[in-house]
């Protein structure tokens, strides 16, 4: 039997690491020319595994793929799929967690120097033609200053030497406490966002973590502290970021990620000179991409044999009565 896999879409211009992948292992790819649900729907309904990048992997397609043992993430983040109806159907879902570390830390850093050394509106303004020194407020020293990190990971761990790095004193809050190498450890979310100068978020968006920056952890962060986030764009209260910003109460933010993504052409953080931003790209690098393709395929391979793969979202699946890949249990 030759296996069938669905690309819903992918991380980088082409599809040439994952059917380097999948044509070495005789796996049939099929690549999908929309993303909207109705389509995958039908292209589910006879394949043997999904892999996807950004497209949403709702209950629809998954319920209309019969055969279907496993979605495969490009990426880290799983909440443009819904794990919890994977899960019912006895579907493993995977993820890469780890491929873009040094990318998403040194995004992170990029950010707050854009933002500390007025990068933005300082080389837009030269480029035009002008030398105005006056045309922004005085650069931030970083030196000294409090870096404050929300999440410690493998990316929230990866940016706590470069934070350092800038002679900054790093702050970090994680969810299971402890000591953290190279920061000091804080105890809650409340006194880190007092504390700090600089806020960077590195957590996974879930029904906790959603909007967990809004109004009122905005107020309880100096007015000239800056907030990055290069994890996911629901993690802050876009409206009580953009009311903050506007109203002088926040220094400024450095955002990769947004909700909703992208921001609508007229939105009022598109044009801030304290705002910078990026889209949605600090995981991408020529190494990172093909390492990220190039896993999320072997995992795919790796349930379609029997093997458990090395990172498995829902690992609860394996001792479901309705798993799909019984070998696995």
């Amino acid at each position: 039997m030759t296996y069938r896999v669905l690309i819903t879409d992918h991380p980088a211009a082409t599809v040439d690491v994952e059917r380097a992948v999948f044509d070495a292992a005789g796996v049939e790819m099929v690549v999908a020319e929309s993303t909207d649900p109705a389509s995958l729907a039908a292209l589910a309904a006879d394949v043997d595994a999904i892999a996807t990048c950004f497209a949403k992997v709702p209950a629809a397609v998954l319920d209309n793929a019969p055969r279907c043992r496993t979605v495969a993430r490009f990426g880290v983040g799983v909440d443009n799929i819904d794990v919890a109806r994977a899960g019912e159907l006895g579907i493993v879902v995977t993820n890469v967690p780890v491929y873009c570390v040094d990318e998403v830390a040194d995004h992170t850093l990029m950010l707050l120097l854009a933002l500390a050394r007025r990068l933005v509106p300082f080389a837009a303004d030269t480029a035009a033609g002008r030398w105005n020194r006056s045309l922004a407020p005085v650069p931030v020293r970083l030196r000294g200053k409090t870096f404050g990190i929300i999440g410690v990971g493998a990316i929230g761990s990866a940016v706590i030497p470069r934070a350092s790095a800038l002679g900054m004193d790093v702050l970090a809050l994680r969810r299971h406490g402890g000591e953290i190498e190279g920061a000091t450890a804080v105890s809650s979310l409340d006194e880190l966002l007092t504390a700090a100068d600089v806020v960077s978020l590195h957590l996974p968006l879930n029904s906790s973590t959603h909007h967990l920056i809004g109004a009122r952890e905005l107020g309880l962060m100096k007015p000239t502290a800056l907030l990055l986030n290069t994890s996911r764009g629901g993690l802050v209260d876009t409206t009580a970021l953009t009311a903050a910003l506007s109203e002088g109460r926040l220094g400024g933010a450095g955002l990769d990620v947004t909700e909703p993504e992208p921001l609508p052409a007229d939105h009022p953080l598109r044009t801030m000179a304290n705002v910078v931003l990026t889209p949605h790209y600090a995981f991408s690098s020529d190494g990172s991409m093909a390492d990220l393709s190039r896993t999320a395929g072997h995992h795919v391979l790796d349930v379609l044999a029997g093997r458990r793969p090395e990172s498995i979202v829902n690992p609860e699946v394996l001792t479901s009565p309705a798993l799909r890949t019984p070998e696995l249990a």
